[in-house]
């Protein structure tokens, strides 16, 4: 049986389109940190870490628990996250607005060999819907929000990756098996939660991701520079699909 014709791809966002992490979230929090005060600094290595969780919020949460287990009982405690959260997303989005973060090798170039060819795209990531905005329309182009038929991003499934929430919800709004979509990723929280889900995964690993596993994926690659539709759609045929790999 010939596997569905590839209609769709999925693109995560951080790590994925651009080099966002150590030079525009890590920088936007200790931004955040400093202007409310506190004595938090995420220097590359320590947020290397921190990316094991996903979610800005999230993230928070866990560091203060790891590494401040003091301020765990603190009554305030969650409506300071909130706010931290708040000051950061508008640290980074004004990062993105600067120009500072461009977007990765070949994703452009990828993106409108897609539009091209009449495949839908879509966006499947934990970060704030503001800041995926905030990206595609300083980094790739003026008005690209509307390329992505689907945007999931933020708080709209509560958990976050590596769970496939925001993949299976994606699929949904599209109205689409997961067969007829690839998603293309970069650390092994988003290649787990796509592969949850069922779809096919190409990753693009970077720095802070480089030494993950990723067994499982359909290809990994250092960057997508190069890469033709054509690639993908001929790896995307070539996979076997889930049910014959039982």
């Amino acid at each position: 049986m010939s596997r569905p014709t590839l209609k769709a791809l999925i693109f995560d966002v951080d790590g994925t389109l651009a080099d966002t992490e150590r030079d525009g979230h890590r920088v936007a929090f200790n931004r955040a940190f400093d202007e409310a005060g506190l004595d938090w600094h995420w220097d590359e290595a320590l947020y290397g870490k921190l990316l094991d969780v996903t979610g800005g919020k999230e993230r928070m949460k866990h560091y203060v628990a790891r590494y401040l287990p003091g301020l765990l009982g603190a009554p305030d405690l969650a409506v300071t996250i909130e706010e931290l959260f708040r000051a950061k997303s508008r640290h980074y989005v004004n990062l993105v607005s600067s120009g500072a973060l461009p977007l990765r090798p070949g994703v452009a170039q990828l993106i409108d060999e897609a539009r091209q060819a009449g495949l839908r795209l879509a966006i499947a990531t934990t970060t704030a819907p503001a800041n995926v905005t905030a990206l595609l329309e300083v980094s790739l182009a003026p008005g690209s929000t509307q390329w992505f038929e689907c945007i999931g991003a933020g708080d709209v499934v509560p958990a976050k990756k590596p769970a496939p929430d925001i993949y299976r919800w994606v699929l949904d709004q599209m109205n689409l098996v997961p067969s007829e979509a690839l998603a293309i990723e970069d650390s092994w929280n988003g290649l787990t939660a796509a592969r949850g889900a069922g779809l096919e995964t190409v990753v693009t690993v970077n720095r802070y991701t480089s030494d993950q596993n990723f067994d499982g994926a359909l290809q990994v690659l250092e960057s997508l520079q190069g890469i033709s539709l054509e690639s993908l759609v001929t790896w995307h045929q070539q996979r076997p699909s889930a049910a014959a790999r039982l």
